[in-house]
């Protein structure tokens, strides 16, 4: 029986190592994201609709070919998933249009506050009212934003639009989060990255066209950074993490993820020129700080909710 016992941890330790590896993996890839972004050279729109694009054309054979999932997705994952198709759209596209109008780090730094607008998001969605520990962590968070876009408002007001597009990014990505758990309650992550990536590469091809961006002529260098972008960031990225989450607690995940944010930064200093300044420093280590006092408490509450029972149901592999 021991024997057994000593089998089964040694096997549950090389999982959880495979995943912490994943994990890895995923945000470093992500954390290419704004450089890609930038060295494009195209609007945020335009940079958003081709990750999405790019993506879906790679995910759809890959989900054909593969073994077909055991169960059939029911209709309120298929609903949850072109819900966060959508929002995952609108999240690009602020995000890479803030990394257009600001710099890759404040754009990555303030991106990483969609936690708690997951929190918001779940007492609105769900009834999981904030307590006092929550409030904190908010409040480290804000004045981490402060910090960051402080002198960005004060002295270039251009930049300071930039800083408001990516905590609209935040937003939106805060609120997909809980529309993903809701999805991969009913459907396998393959299917949900498929349906996902298709929604939102249709919704940016509709943003654009209404829009009149241009959408061809790009020079070489402009067209590998996006098919970079889009399988760098998009497949690999989302792949790599969403293994990760079916195989680790929400609260170490969640910590993990927010290593995009530093790496970013650091990436951004000899990628593309911009020093990180002090502000940038202290901005991001409260909002950090604010993120991890949020999880914190979240991952401590014992009795399952509507929506740590759809976080459960998503990290659970199928």
């Amino acid at each position: 029986m021991s024997s057994l016992s000593s089998g089964a941890t040694a096997s549950s330790s090389q999982s959880n190592r495979t995943a912490y590896l994943s994990l890895a993996v995923g945000v470093f890839a992500i954390g290419w994201s704004a450089i890609l972004v930038r060295w494009s050279g195209v609007s945020g729109l335009v940079s958003a609709f081709y990750r999405l694009a790019i993506a879906t054309l790679v995910l759809i054979p890959w989900r054909l070919l593969a073994k077909a999932p055991a169960t059939t997705a029911t209709r309120k994952a298929r609903i949850a998933a072109i819900t966060a198709g959508v929002l995952f759209a609108a999240d690009l596209a602020f995000f890479n249009s803030a990394v257009m109008a600001t710099s890759a780090a404040n754009a990555s730094l303030l991106g990483v506050n969609a936690p708690i607008f997951v929190a918001f998001g779940a007492w609105v969605m769900y009834g999981e009212r904030p307590t006092a520990r929550f409030w904190l962590g908010f409040a480290l968070a804000f004045a981490g934003m402060l910090a960051i876009v402080g002198a960005d408002v004060l002295l270039h007001p251009s930049l300071g639009y930039g800083d408001v597009l990516a905590v609209a990014g935040a937003f939106c990505y805060g609120i997909y989060i809980l529309y993903v758990g809701r999805s991969r309650a009913g459907m396998d992550t393959l299917t949900f990255s498929t349906w996902s990536a298709a929604v939102g590469a249709f919704c940016m091809l509709v943003v654009c066209l209404v829009a009149r961006q241009s959408l061809s002529g790009f020079s070489g260098r402009s067209w590998a950074a996006l098919i970079a972008l889009a399988l760098t960031s998009q497949v690999v990225g989302q792949l790599f993490i969403a293994h990760a989450l079916g195989h680790l607690p929400p609260a170490p995940s969640s910590i993990g993820l927010l290593g995009q944010a530093p790496l970013t930064a650091l990436l951004a200093w000899p990628m593309l020129g911009e020093p990180i300044r002090l502000g940038q420093v202290v901005g991001g280590a409260l909002v950090l700080a604010g993120i991890f006092v949020v999880n914190a408490l979240r991952s401590a509450r014992s009795s399952p909710t509507p929506s740590t029972r759809y976080r459960a149901a998503s990290a659970r592999p199928r």
